[in-house]
């Protein structure tokens, strides 16, 4: 009898393989990014389908095979079904889950980024931050996890509560990142920061980020 093994994670992608069969993208507390093939879950009655979709977040209990993994159970803690209500927060969720697969790597344990993900998606869920403050936060914290962060560009002098959020985001661990806000003023140079640093370190175009164009005419 195969090892079950219990994982800990968040469904980054969502593939339909065959006519009853998903390919699933888990990014994972123990292994980091692994691939999993969730079989006959599109059979109708199927209790494990609604578990196979991206953003749902807990334990996938899983058998070991040559080059992926078999999916046997799931034990669900968050859907995050209230972020398809909200158009703009589901996308930006999207796009999150999007920029994990980006970073993330095969087997290769990443703790602080899972953290900021989940992290990241409950904050969309929360009405007290503006969605342009969460992805800020979410961008330049990425960037500093890969180590990629550099000072601010000398040639403009930002306000002192701008460099101050700054240095909260790089150094403060993901789960206690979300426990401020600021005002318009320097919400719009944390924009433009973290445009800066997108610019330089990441060299990759994120489908959903033209969706999140599209959607807010920016």
């Amino acid at each position: 009898m195969m090892d079950i093994l219990s994982l800990h994670g968040i469904i980054l992608k969502s593939f339909d393989y065959s006519e009853y069969d998903r390919r699933l993208t888990v990014f994972t507390l123990e292994r980091g990014k692994i691939t999993v093939f969730a079989r006959g879950v599109k059979r109708p009655g199927n209790r494990l389908m609604a578990s196979t979709e991206p953003f749902c977040t807990g334990t996938f209990k899983v058998t070991e095979g040559k080059s992926a993994y078999n999916l046997r159970e799931t034990e669900i803690d968050n859907y995050f079904e209230d972020l398809r209500k909200d158009l703009p927060a589901f996308y930006l969720g999207t796009y999150f889950l999007e920029f994990a697969d980006y970073y993330s790597r095969e087997n290769l344990e990443d703790r602080p980024l899972l953290s900021l993900v989940y992290t990241s998606l409950l904050a969309l869920l929360n009405e007290s931050f503006d969605n342009d403050l969460i992805r800020s936060v979410f961008e330049i914290k990425i960037i500093s996890i890969e180590g990629e962060l550099s000072d601010p560009p000398a040639a403009k002098e930002f306000l002192p509560g701008t460099i101050h959020a700054l240095k909260y985001i790089e150094s403060s661990l993901p789960d206690k990142l979300y426990t401020f806000n600021v005002n318009n003023e320097i919400l719009a140079e944390l924009r433009m920061l973290s445009d800066y640093y997108m610019r330089t370190f990441v060299h990759k175009e994120f489908s959903s980020l033209k969706v999140i164009s599209d959607l807010t005419g920016t």
